[in-house]
């Protein structure tokens, strides 16, 4: 992959972790009664988290000493 597809893919990733975000405080906020849902959620997010480090490493140029 190049570049431009690399920060294509990292942006998609970071939209997604995104809006995770969001659906687990409001179904915390509500109170919803799903755990098993929300603790589903947050271990993609986690997962979504790692897959962004991943990549950004990705994109820094290596540099010969």
């Amino acid at each position: 992959m190049n570049n431009a597809e690399l920060n294509k893919w990292l942006e998609d990733l970071r939209v997604e972790h995104r809006d995770l975000d969001e659906v687990i405080h409001h179904l915390i906020e509500t109170g919803h009664h799903d755990t098993m849902r929300i603790q589903r959620l947050k271990k993609r997010k986690l997962r979504l988290k790692d897959m962004m480090a991943k990549l950004q490493s990705e994109l820094i140029p290596d540099l010969d000493a």
